[in-house]
């Protein structure tokens, strides 16, 4: 019989399907002797089926009247082969997947041999074939209709009571392999989009809901592990905790991701229930209190706060359920102690401080104080708004913090006001995110204080509409307005807290005051631009916010805000300025100009540019890192293009704080026409500078020697030239047929070149030679990877040797002077940048 399996005959026909078959049912026992043909035999089924479903329908309705489908489940019964069986389900999997004729898939699925195969008991020991068996549900799945998924379930009185498919599928859930998680999740959302009301209520019901139960906590546990990684590379722990964090925070995105297909395949039992799992299971006992203290965290259960601020964002981002977003924002406006139960802070080791004053502040702490005894750790809440608009002109009411307990989104602000880069950055993010969170109420906004200017007054003429005499004038008032609105919202959420969390909040800030949170907010952002402990990158993001909130209007900024920017803006000046002096001086205004159109684009974008996963990889350095003695010019590079973010970012906050136009160039005044030095002049140089290899009159050239290899020395002719904001340093080949006249063999930056005779050899003058040009002036380079690849750069070192110490004196003069003639031309360029006053004066075109 086998002999005659091998003779030749044509694969794709009818008589070769009804060979196979015969032959298949004369075996009683798969063994180590008959398996090659069973799996040579079950493949070319596979084939036959699929050609006669595109081709001859013969084909299948042979398949039906031989009943092959019960062959195919009879052959794994007597199977003692793990080969059959592997090849089994790849042959079901091939057939489901590539049947096309609506009549022979619902033939497929109308016995039960489809669940028969799905609930036989297979030895899922063996990790490929527990891949073929997953691969083979999730064929079957990618065929279900509401006529198909009929076929699959069975039912009683109209509800479904067994669901195979389904249910085998979700055991594998939680599976240590991410592509047997994938497949299930697809598998699931294949039955989700069918839309069948009766599969539907069977697997939003207990037991089978257990599974988004287990998947919400599965989430907290990968946000437990994410959160490890952030304290790990915080403590440089490792070299690859960056990739580490990436690679967990994709798998977090990822099942948020999966949360959002879920919801969006409209089952609103199931919208319901992971809304509640997420604020029961995570945002409220985890993620919220994070946010307000610094907790003595259980090592295995604690999430941090740049974890819990990165994870906030997230989650209104990915997952747009209205109810999540709205609870979280009423949320953000509670007492802390909603959240933690006091038997728990005190289990911690922490007290929630109730009489917060100024007195009390430690901001050197990060907002946070250690009592005497080290066993509580109080958090201090500075009262944002009091401290930066206790004037005369603002007659604001301020809330009273030492009344009521400190609200989450007080600690929100305090982190911008107080917080390290991190906290900042994060804080920032979660404002970003609520602004853009399309579920979000705009009475929900406006209680936050952060609905923008534009939507304010849109909402403000709807209302005023409404109004029709004089009686109405006062009823719909603006403060009368505004005040309704986001009490009646409100209302409705914090009910929903109480009736469904348990929860009671006390929210009497927004009560008072609805401008109260608005004016904090911008308390906060304006003093967060007065910080120079925080990255440009971080203050960049919070120059987007602000002219989102504030899009085209000064009405919000008070005199006390103005005075803070104009001081602020000041103390950066004197920086710019001294870079001016320093080592990258022909490179400043080059980087004014990159640095002014890269921050417009950025804070009048739609959206921010930075994504918040950003917050949980190590930072960049900040502007309060004094510079190093003898440091490197990229280091220094570094610092200039840090410093000039800064101040372009001060300056355009400037003109958009009083009111003007943002210009898309920075008010730099041209090049003048006349611009070499005499040195210069007299050594023939033009406006474009030294060439290699171009003839000029050595006629105030200092002769030297020096050498670039080991025993090599070259006699050279030194000259230090600058045209305008450029300078260089030459070395020059004297011509034998014309004396004093030379070409040019070296060209080296004059910024940057820090001379220096040296003590014991007066006639050695010694020189840096840095890199001619700089990374970060280039946008399309200026990436993490640019940047660590540009550390390696290093910078030249020359030490020049002349006839005499009055030749060394004449070279080292000489440098100053044209560095002075550098300096100057770029101060005389950047000074209308400088004066804000003369500006304050001018129209902006």
């Amino acid at each position: 019989m086998w002999f005659s399996f091998w003779r030749s005959r044509d694969r794709f026909s009818l008589d070769e399907f009804r060979f196979l078959t015969d032959q298949l049912m004369k075996v009683q026992v798969v063994n180590e002797v008959n398996k090659d043909f069973v799996i040579e035999a079950l493949r070319s089924i596979a084939e036959l089926i699929t050609y006669g479903d595109q081709h001859d329908v013969a084909y299948f309705e042979f398949f039906m009247e031989k009943q092959v489908m019960g062959e195919l489940v009879r052959i794994l019964r007597i199977s003692r082969t793990v080969i059959v069986s592997l090849q089994l389900l790849q042959t079901m999997s091939i057939v489901i997947q590539n049947l096309k004729n609506e009549h022979s898939i619902y033939y497929m699925f109308s016995n039960e041999h489809i669940n028969h195969l799905i609930t036989y008991s297979f030895d899922f020991r063996n990790e490929e074939l527990l891949s073929y068996y997953i691969s083979f549900l999730r064929a079957i799945s990618g065929k279900l209709n509401k006529n198909t998924i009929s076929l699959l379930v069975k039912t009683l009185n109209e509800e479904v009571v067994s669901f195979p498919l389904y249910v085998e599928a979700i055991r594998f859930a939680f599976h240590e392999e991410s592509m047997i998680r994938t497949a299930v999740r697809a598998l699931t959302l294949n039955v989700y989009h069918v839309g069948d009301e009766a599969v539907n209520k069977f697997v939003a019901s207990a037991p089978h809901a257990d599974y988004f139960s287990n998947l919400v906590k599965f989430f907290g546990e990968q946000c437990i592990s994410l959160d490890k990684l952030v304290v790990n590379a915080s403590k440089c722990l490792g070299p690859d905790t960056s990739g580490s964090i990436i690679s967990s925070v994709d798998e977090i995105e990822d099942n948020l991701y999966y949360f959002s297909d879920v919801i969006s395949a409209g089952i609103p039992d199931i919208g319901r229930l992971i809304t509640d799992l997420m604020l029961k299971v995570l945002i409220f006992p985890s993620v919220l209190p994070s946010l307000r203290m610094e907790v003595v965290k259980d090592s295995d259960t604690g999430i941090g706060t740049a974890t819990s601020l990165y994870l906030l964002c997230c989650i209104l981002r990915i997952v747009k359920i209205k109810d999540l977003a709205n609870i979280v924002a009423v949320a953000l406006l509670c007492d802390i102690e909603t959240f933690v139960p006091k038997s728990e802070a005190k289990l911690n080791g922490f007290m929630v401080n109730h009489g917060m004053s100024h007195e009390n502040q430690d901001s050197e702490n990060g907002g946070f104080r250690s009592d005497s005894d080290g066993q509580t750790l109080r958090v201090l809440i500075p009262n944002i708004s009091s401290s930066l608009n206790g004037h005369p002109e603002d007659d604001i009411p301020q809330p009273d913090h030492g009344s009521s307990h400190s609200a989450l989104w007080e600690a929100l602000l305090s982190y911008i006001t107080t917080g390290d880069d991190v906290q900042v950055s994060g804080s920032l993010s979660v404002l970003a995110t609520l602004l853009q969170t399309k579920e979000l109420e705009e009475s929900m906004l406006d209680a936050l204080g952060i609905l923008p200017q534009r939507k304010q007054q849109k909402k403000l003429l709807l209302q005023a509409l409404v109004g029709e005499g004089s009686a109405e004038e006062q009823l719909f008032s603006f403060e009368n307005m505004v005040k309704d609105g986001i009490c009646s919202e409100m209302d409705c959420y914090l009910q929903k807290l109480k009736e469904q969390y348990g929860l009671l909040c006390v929210c009497k800030e927004v009560t008072v005051s609805p401008r109260i949170h608005r004016l904090q907010v911008l308390d906060a952002l304006v003093s967060l631009f007065c910080r120079s402990n925080i990255s440009a990158e971080t203050l960049w993001d919070g120059g987007w916010l602000l002219r989102q909130l504030l899009p085209y209007s000064e009405a919000d900024f008070n005199g006390h805000h103005l005075k803070l920017l104009k001081d602020s803006f000041h103390s950066c000046t004197s920086s710019i300025l001294d870079e001016s002096k320093g080592t990258w001086p022909d490179l400043l205004i080059v980087v004014l100009c990159e640095e002014w159109r890269n921050c417009k684009r950025t804070i009048e974008a739609s959206s921010p540019r930075k994504d918040p996963k950003s917050m949980l990889l190590p930072s960049h350095k900040s502007l309060s890192e004094e510079p190093a003695s003898g440091e490197s010019s990229f280091t220094a590079g570094e610092r200039l293009c840090e410093m000039v973010k800064v101040f372009v970012l001060l300056r355009q906050l400037h003109i958009f704080s009083v009111g003007k136009v943002l210009p898309d160039q920075p008010p730099i005044h041209p090049t003048v026409d006349v611009m070499e030095s005499f040195r210069a002049k007299r050594a023939g140089i033009d406006s474009l500078g030294p060439k290699p290899s171009v003839e000029l009159s050595l006629v105030d050239a200092v002769p030297c020697r020096i050498a670039f290899e080991r025993g090599k020395e070259r006699h050279f002719h030194f000259l230090a030239i600058s045209v305008g904001s450029s300078g260089w340093i030459i070395l020059a080949d004297e011509l034998p047929l014309r004396p004093s006249y030379g070409v040019v063999r070296v060209i080296a930056p004059l910024g940057g070149c820090n001379p220096r005779i040296d003590e014991k050899h007066l006639r050695w003058l010694h020189l840096r030679i840095r890199p001619s040009s700089f990374p970060c002036i280039d946008a399309a380079k200026h990436t993490a990877h640019a940047r660590v690849k540009s550390k390696a750069l290093v910078d030249g070192r020359w030490t020049l040797a002349f006839r005499d110490e009055e030749s060394c004196k004449a070279a080292f003069s000489m440098i100053h002077e044209e560095l002075k003639l550098l300096s100057n031309e770029v101060e005389r360029r950047i000074k209308p940048m400088l004066d804000i006053e003369r500006t304050n004066n001018t129209k902006t075109a």
